[in-house]
């Protein structure tokens, strides 16, 4: 059996802009990307912490210091707000107590500040 776990997340991004004519995705900084180990076209969800807001959408590349909400998303954002960016994946449940997602922390500009291990409880 496989369930849904936390893969990755980028903690606490900044909203760079949100662009509401184009088609739709996250922007995202190529570096963030690598540190997160999160992949172009790979769905995530991103959650408002000013707002509340929770949805789906995929990434595609952005430029130096970027996360901007692309489409319809655009509307659940404001530049300047705080976001968390998470990427799940499937793993055998056998693998689940000894799985450790990656935890990627940034500064207020979206710079890498450090990588952490999720708590297992």
């Amino acid at each position: 059996m496989k369930i849904d776990v936390l893969y990755s997340k980028i903690h606490r991004a900044t909203v760079t802009d949100a662009d509401l004519n184009y088609e739709g995705s996250v922007s995202i900084d190529p570096a963030l990307l690598k540190k997160a180990k999160m992949f172009l076209n790979q769905k995530v969800d991103i959650v408002n912490c000013n707002n509340g807001a929770r949805f789906s959408t995929y990434i595609i590349e952005g430029k130096k210091g970027e996360v901007c909400l692309n489409g319809a998303a655009a509307r659940l954002v404001q530049r300047g707000d705080k976001v968390i960016i998470i990427a799940y994946a499937q793993i055998d449940i056998a693998n689940a107590k000894t799985h450790e997602p990656t935890v990627v922390f940034v500064d207020d500009k979206n710079k890498f500040k450090e990588i952490r291990k999720e708590k297992k409880h």
